[in-house]
């Protein structure tokens, strides 16, 4: 006789505490003296892996563009500022192109072996209204979105044995690193600029040309005051707690590889 259970549940499932300890661990910025306009987008993230990359690092990715592309032109000649823009801007789409092409791989691979549908999470989807105040944090809340929609079929062809759980891992580390690493070279290069700002604040004080040279007028003057309110990014933006290093060069650094980011992996246990 078969026995028929209706309605009954033998495992327990989450009811949101897995999003609250991410949460949890979200990267504080502050955004008080930040006076931009935001397009308020709802984001909606499913994957361990888009959710915790989400949390630490997309907030300080945006503080760190706005002070390179408001708070620097203050003080920095707008050319060079639009390099270091670029820079970041051509990092995220070659992470973005990377993800785009392995998110075509994976689909090639269902449909070679006839999988005919993804796996999916049994926890809570973190869904968050979003401010975007850049085209900078717009890009990169993409990037965010690519990688979270490539975990789950990543996972699938793992659990069918398409693919190697270590082919898994390897290729889940190498690409949050990469879209970590976006973040962490938006960093690296606002304290590279912040340190060019205070260099140039400080021979002006030195030169003692009179009170034109050492107190900026009109809308530079405001954006000044802002720059000091925030004060160095190195202290302030960190993403995940990840120091920005003493030595990094305090020219411009236009690199796509920034001189301070941290290039390892923190396993991080769900329970």
């Amino acid at each position: 006789m078969t026995t028929k259970f209706s309605g009954s549940q033998i495992v327990k499932t989450d009811e949101g505490a897995v999003n609250a300890r991410i949460l949890a661990r979200e990267a504080k910025v502050d955004f008080r003296r930040v006076e931009a306009a935001s397009i308020k987008v709802v984001t909606r993230l499913t994957s361990a892996e888009g959710k915790r990359l989400f949390v630490r690092f997309f907030s300080t990715l945006q503080l760190n563009a706005h002070f390179i592309s408001v708070l620097a032109r203050t003080r920095l000649d707008s050319d060079d500022v639009a390099k270091v823009e670029a820079a970041i801007k051509a990092r995220i789409d070659t992470v973005a192109e990377a993800l785009n092409k392995a998110i075509d791989g994976a689909e090639a691979l269902f449909q070679a072996n006839g999988i005919t549908s993804a796996a999916t999470y049994d926890t809570q989807a973190l869904e968050i209204e979003v401010g975007i105040i850049s085209s900078t944090g717009r890009r990169y809340l993409d990037l965010i979105g690519k990688l979270d929609q490539l975990m789950p079929l990543l996972q699938t062809l793992e659990i069918h044995e398409v693919i190697s759980t270590q082919a898994l891992d390897i290729q889940r580390a190498t690409l949050k690193r990469q879209v970590r690493d976006c973040a962490n070279s938006a960093r690296s290069l606002a304290t590279g600029l912040r340190r060019r700002m205070n260099a140039l604040a400080a021979g002006a004080s030195a030169a003692g040309t009179g009170p034109s040279a050492q107190a900026p007028t009109g809308e530079a003057a405001h954006g000044a005051d802002d720059a000091q309110a925030l004060g160095e990014p190195s202290q302030l933006v960190e993403g995940d707690g990840i120091p920005a290093g003493d030595d990094e060069p305090a020219d411009l650094v236009v690199e796509a590889d920034a001189p301070g980011a941290d290039k390892s992996e923190h396993p991080e246990p769900d329970s």
